[in-house]
């Protein structure tokens, strides 16, 4: 999707996900405009909470730091380098991040392996804690729950196939050929570092469950006991600040791409398109700051209040809320957008109001009812949202067809 998308953005000009929208649909009103720039600040709010909420949590374990000072030395070195910077700083910044990111995560695993005591394989010693933990279907005796858990994970890389966060970076890469590049990085790195951290996660569970660690206990909260208990039974000292500044790199470069994608949602497709047309971009700076600050601010006080109100939370489900909610309302009219052209403005919007709604309604009523909740907890609320969001918006642009056909072939050669 990743060439198709960049010479659309190109063609019309766009710098945010908003202006392509509405560049695509030649829409005569900002209404598509307002709804997505709407449902992206919602989201982004609750994603950065999660990730703020990790800061805190990350300091608390690994630095005997309190866990309120960790969260706001976070939230203060991340709005210093995008004000000095903005995109370009957090786009760098990213870069040297992964990078730390990528040797810390598969190095771990391999200083591990090689120092623990290998009397038995790693299968034998997940029989050991529960016998369950090998079984490839799932854990439960209900095939339909195995299922449902399986898809439930499986279905969270949706989110890579629209979501701004991804594609402003397309909007930004300087040609075709830089995207044929990162596609080659992307899956390589992605590849490591995920079998890197369920290996660790792995190893962690066999390595203290044999030490007499309780092996619940070792979940935590998104296991940070697992990340604490590791470097510092594994690593020097001179390493385990290393890997304390890699996990906190993960964190801050999701945190400022979010924060910089929905300032610019509320700066520019709020503030200039709709209210100050004759602002120049270069006068909005000013703006986009206090936006970003006030955004932030959100974002920290609600992982504080989540901090008080639940210390059993388990973040990573509050993240992949705030995932999915912008996953569920842009991928879908992102596929249909580019590979459809029969897709209508009207069915744009419905189909970005029934991702939004689902994801709302499948995580609070759904999920809650006594026949199918237990199922529907398994899978979380990607999967139904996004495909809901794919059949109104079919249905909507089937009703109501565009009377503003785009006239390009599809896909572009």
């Amino acid at each position: 999707m990743a060439k198709l998308f960049k010479r659309r953005s190109d063609k019309y000009n766009a710098i945010t996900i908003p202006d392509y929208l509405q560049s695509h649909f030649k829409s005569s009103t900002n209404t598509l405009r307002i709804i997505a720039a709407s449902t992206l600040v919602v989201f982004v709010v609750i994603y950065v909470a999660s990730q703020m909420d990790i800061t805190g949590v990350a300091f608390e374990s690994m630095l005997n730091v309190d866990y309120k000072i960790g969260a706001l030395i976070g939230f203060i070195i991340v709005l210093v380098y995008i004000f000095i910077g903005g995109f370009v700083a957090a786009v760098w910044s990213d870069m040297f991040q992964g990078i730390l990111m990528f040797f810390g995560l598969v190095l771990l695993p391999i200083v591990v392996w090689f120092s623990m005591d290998h009397g038995t394989g790693i299968t034998e010693g997940l029989n050991a804690i529960d016998p369950t933990l090998t079984q490839i279907m799932g854990r439960s005796d209900d095939g339909l729950m195995n299922l449902f858990t399986i898809l439930g994970f499986s279905m969270i890389g949706l989110g890579f196939l629209g979501s701004p966060q991804v594609y402003v970076r397309f909007m930004s890469i300087k040609s075709e050929k830089e995207i044929d590049k990162g596609k080659r990085v992307a899956l390589l790195f992605t590849l490591l570092t995920d079998a890197a951290a369920v290996t660790i996660g792995i190893l962690a569970r066999i390595y203290f469950t044999k030490h007499g660690d309780d092996p619940e206990a070792l979940l935590g909260i998104g296991g940070k006991n697992v990340l604490s208990m590791m470097t510092n039974e594994f690593l020097p000292t001179i390493l385990v600040a290393i890997f304390i500044a890699i996990v906190l790199s993960a964190i801050m470069s999701t945190i400022d791409s979010l924060l910089i994608l929905a300032s610019s949602a509320i700066t520019r497709d709020f503030y200039q398109k709709i209210f100050r047309p004759d602002l120049k971009d270069k006068d909005l700076t000013q703006f986009s700051r206090i936006v970003t600050v006030v955004m932030a601010l959100a974002a920290l006080g609600i992982a504080i209040l989540l901090y008080n109100l639940y210390p059993d939370r388990k973040v990573f489900w509050i993240m992949i809320f705030g995932w999915s909610g912008i996953a569920a309302t842009f991928c879908p009219v992102i596929i249909l957008s580019l590979f459809w052209k029969g897709y209508s403005e009207k069915g744009a919007i419905a189909s970005m109001i029934t991702g939004f709604a689902s994801v709302m309604f499948f995580k609070f009523v759904v999920s809650n009812m006594d026949s199918v909740g237990a199922y529907f907890k398994e899978l979380d609320v990607l999967a139904p949202s996004f495909a809901l969001a794919m059949i109104v918006g079919f249905i909507v642009s089937k009703i109501f067809p565009s009377k503003n056909v785009v006239k390009m072939p599809y896909p572009e050669k």
